[in-house]
């Protein structure tokens, strides 16, 4: 495998690695979903003492913007617990502590916070139903529960479009942070081109958030005389064309009663489509115009038809189980699974009897390794600021802080990826996944509603590839009529 890293890094993958893109939910601070709930980074800082101030880092002056009077509650609407704010007495609130140095650090700054701008921080646990409740309905009475917002994309981007969402261009001064090197948080582009609505929290961890890598049982890989696909991906030759090779190689009728007894591939639908969609350098949804219709698109669908009735080298998706393939993954009954760091992390207790290889998603025909995006700009946690909030530049502005527990030193804020080494195995495994999560992709299909198209009629061949095509093409169109409307 070492080898394989090498032939990676040959092709400038680290570099994409650290160039990054974007963060999702406030890695560095709290465990993301499915996480061990330690912070993010542990190493001791060397040279704090050299920073610039953190009127400086924010791109804003301390001075203009301290509330005068009352003290103001900055209320932050979340849907699980964060650390640390203006509530909590000690780091030890927090049970997961396992770095007291690094959660010191983001103890203290609240304490910052509270007496440059005479404002509290106040985290607000309104679970993951209640973040899109109170999204809904306070900010569209004008009365907003919350002076920000935590939540899933698929959340924030209608809230935006529809006027919701304070546009930060329109509030911050041009040299802050967010508009230039983008250490603290990076904006998310939500497709209109005239501001910023939409912040994520940036650091060296966020490129691994929210990658789904194809995991191969190693060992069938070697049984079958099939080479890592690593190595074939770093030299141009993982296409769709020979991901479907593999898996008709690997899906096998061992008894020979028959019945197929092994499964190249089994894994849940949606990460099926959202991650071979851009892999043909394609979407759904981007825009006011539906995109289900192209030819790109049609390539993709017929490709998971093929593999689900033509080849039948997928095994069945029970909608009624969602860890049904994955169960049938970790029993050595499916060759090809697709796993993410939250997966992982969720399975670490298990016994396998067999080696993990994470590769990248093959070529699609109309793709290449710069549209082989893996990271959905459409899903994950985000931040946002209502509209109707009083003095949104100093809400904003003390956030930033916070999040800048590290005061500019991101050697400290990223020097420890223990949780996400562990998730990944091995250190190629974390290579690949760092490298998925060095760009970014948007797809919004997934916020028109769960229930608009329904998968299962194409995995199952109830239509043809055409046929579904023709049937959801105008069920889409309404539903972004009405999501950019």
């Amino acid at each position: 495998m070492k080898n394989v890293t090498k032939k990676l890094l040959s092709l400038g993958l680290c570099a994409a690695m650290v160039a990054g893109m974007t963060a999702c939910g406030n890695e560095g601070v709290d465990a993301p979903v499915g996480g061990s709930g330690e912070s993010g980074s542990t190493v001791e800082s060397s040279n704090a003492g050299e920073q610039s101030s953190d009127a400086e880092q924010s791109g804003s002056s301390a001075g203009s913007l301290y509330n005068e009077g009352e003290t103001r509650t900055i209320r932050v609407g979340t849907w699980y617990d964060h650390y640390y704010d203006s509530t909590h007495k000690d780091i030890y609130e927090n049970p997961a502590v396992s770095d007291e140095e690094q959660a010191q650090a983001q103890f203290d700054v609240v304490k910052e916070i509270e007496e440059k701008y005479n404002v509290r921080i106040e985290f607000v646990n309104l679970t993951w139903d209640g973040i899109q409740e109170s999204i809904n309905t306070s900010i569209l009475a004008g009365t907003p529960d919350c002076d920000i917002y935590e939540g899933d994309m698929t959340f924030l981007i209608p809230a935006a479009l529809n006027g919701f969402v304070t546009n930060l261009a329109d509030v911050l001064p041009a040299d802050n942070d967010i508009f230039n090197e983008q250490m603290i948080f990076s904006p998310t582009d939500i497709g209109n081109g005239d501001g910023v609505y939409i912040f994520k929290s940036n650091s060296g961890e966020s490129q691994y958030y929210n990658t789904y890598p194809l995991a191969f049982n190693a060992q069938m890989l070697e049984d079958a005389g099939l080479q890592n696909p690593n190595e074939l991906y770093a030299n141009g030759e993982w296409t769709w064309e020979k991901w479907r090779e593999y898996l008709i190689a690997l899906t096998q009728d061992t008894d020979g009663d028959g019945v197929i007894d092994v499964y190249g591939f089994g894994s849940r639908t949606d990460f099926l489509v959202q991650n071979l969609l851009t892999s043909n350098g394609t979407y759904i949804a981007r825009n006011d115009k539906e995109n289900l219709s192209s030819n790109e698109v049609g390539e993709v669908l017929e490709f998971i038809y093929n593999m689900y009735n033509v080849d039948r080298v997928a095994r069945p998706w029970n909608a009624d189980d969602f860890n049904d393939n994955q169960n049938a993954y970790m029993k050595g009954s499916v060759a090809c699974w697709i796993s993410a760091a939250w997966i992982s992390d969720a399975n670490k207790d298990v016994e396998l009897g067999f080696d993990i290889i994470w590769a990248p998603w093959p070529i699609g025909p109309h793709g290449n390794e710069e549209t082989n995006v893996l990271r959905n700009g459409a899903s994950g946690n985000a931040w946002m600021i209502p509209t109707g909030v009083k003095d949104p530049e100093l809400v904003f502005t003390a956030f930033q802080d916070w999040q800048n527990w590290y005061h500019g030193d991101t050697d400290w804020r990223d020097g420890n990826m223990t949780w996400w080494e562990d998730c990944a195995i091995t250190e190629e495994n974390l290579e690949v996944m760092g490298y998925l999560g060095s760009r970014e992709g948007i797809e919004i299909y997934g916020a028109l509603g769960e229930d608009l198209i329904t998968w299962s009629d194409l995995l199952d061949g109830v239509n043809t590839p055409a046929q579904f095509q023709e049937i959801y093409k105008q069920p889409i169109q309404d539903a972004l009529d009405g999501f950019f409307n």
